[in-house]
């Protein structure tokens, strides 16, 4: 590439953050892709904002059922590039209109993969655009309008209808034009502008539609300056651009477009049977983690029983022995001789018998004087007899008690 036009490039990336790595990415583009021209120009976002952006206009060569196409096409770097993805739309001519597909919405913005999982290290403008070609080859993104619908084309004399195999018109070149793919060919099936694509943005509804998607939020649909159409503007576009478009893409270019469809459709197979053994791992994991806190439930359990056992069993020896020691002592009853009332009780000393035998008789005297007064009351004995035996046995309880007492005193019992 000449020094001028690189010089060129990097004015118009004075602003961006990334200038390095953007020029390289355009001038790698506009190497290979001659028909492709580069401007800078102002982006007007749904929010009202405009910004000065770098943009790739012009055709790219896409080879539909063995007939090569030019399909017209506008690339906007963000001024972050190549940390955000590219915008890419479709700029159809008069004479064309919009297929819409899971890969173009009805405004002409492209959707694919590769822009969806864009990595700014590995993710790169020439690798884009050959998705673009192969992506744009099975799904084509235009078809024309039948006759009596074409408008009269705004440069009769350098009309950039696609021709297959050939430039573009331009001066001089010839007005017969081999048909593009018309809307009722056999194009592979497409959801409608309704459907969800699974991991791609959904189609906006329509040209007041909003938002990418997936994409950063400021990479709205672009607007006209004039808010009259959701397309880029198209000024620095020329048909000159794709004068020397015929012979530039190589079997090396398309082989290299078909290794990069082929591995982005990999990468997402394989992101996908990541996500699903990962979500397996991770609901085995929560399983395993439930079984070993069972377990150890489990384990104190069984230490607890064992524990309980182990008691249980000292505690069944220890009655086994009582039992044994009340046979004992049961039998030895049962062959004792019987037991003399007056003589099971014994004392220590004699002053304690002393008092024993004297509570004893006190505790007799004062039953007999209550079933005495019972006689009385019911009639037994007479009150004379009554009285007689009460004062006999009155006098015989003081004397006890009085015994009783001093026995308590000499035995240090008094309170």
């Amino acid at each position: 590439m000449p020094a001028v036009e690189e010089t060129q490039i990097v004015k118009y990336l004075s602003k961006y953050k990334y200038v390095a790595a953007t020029k390289k990415d355009v001038v790698d583009v506009v190497t290979t892709y001659r028909s492709l021209s580069y401007d800078l120009q102002k982006f007007v976002f749904n929010d009202g904002t405009s910004k000065d952006l770098f943009t790739l206009q012009g055709t790219i060569p896409v080879v539909y059922k063995s007939n090569t196409y030019f399909i017209p096409i506008c690339i906007w770097l963000m001024d972050t590039h190549p940390q955000n993805a590219p915008m890419c739309f479709v700029k159809p001519t008069p004479t064309m209109q919009i297929k819409v597909s899971m890969y173009v919405d009805h405004n002409g913005k492209v959707y694919l993969p590769y822009l969806h999982d864009w990595q700014p290290n590995s993710s790169d403008l020439l690798s884009l655009i050959q998705v673009m070609i192969v992506t744009f080859g099975d799904h084509p993104p235009v078809y024309s309008k039948p006759k009596e619908q074409q408008m009269t084309p705004p440069y009769p004399n350098n009309s950039f209808m696609p021709q297959p195999g050939g430039a573009l018109g331009g001066p001089g070149a010839s007005n017969l034009f081999l048909p593009y793919p018309s809307a009722g060919g056999n194009f592979p099936p497409y959801p409608t502008g309704n459907a969800n694509f699974g991991p791609y943005p959904p189609a906006p509804g329509g040209a007041a539609a909003g938002g990418a998607g997936g994409y950063p939020p400021y990479m709205n649909y672009p607007q006209s300056a004039g808010g009259g159409g959701v397309y880029p503007p198209a000024g620095g576009y020329s048909p000159s651009m794709n004068a020397t478009s015929t012979g530039t893409i190589t079997e090396e270019h398309i082989k290299a477009s078909l290794i990069s469809a082929v591995e982005d459709k990999l990468r997402r197979r394989i992101q996908e049977k990541v996500n699903q053994y990962q979500a397996e791992i991770e609901t085995l994991n929560r399983t395993k983690q439930e079984l070993v806190e069972g377990s150890a439930k489990i384990d104190a359990i069984i230490q607890r029983l064992e524990r309980e056992q182990l008691d249980m069993q000292k505690n069944i020896n220890v009655l086994r022995d009582k039992e044994q020691e009340l046979e004992k002592s049961l039998e030895s009853l049962e062959n004792a001789e019987p037991i003399d009332p007056d003589e099971a009780v014994t004392t220590t000393a004699p002053l304690y018998r002393q008092l024993l035998n004297a509570y004893a008789d006190e505790a007799a005297t004062e039953d007999a004087i209550y079933y005495l007064g019972e006689g009385l009351r019911g009639g037994v004995i007479d009150l004379e007899t009554f009285l007689k035996h009460v004062r006999t046995l009155s006098r015989k309880q003081f004397i006890l008690r009085a015994t009783m007492q001093k026995c308590r005193q000499k035995a240090g019992l008094a309170g």
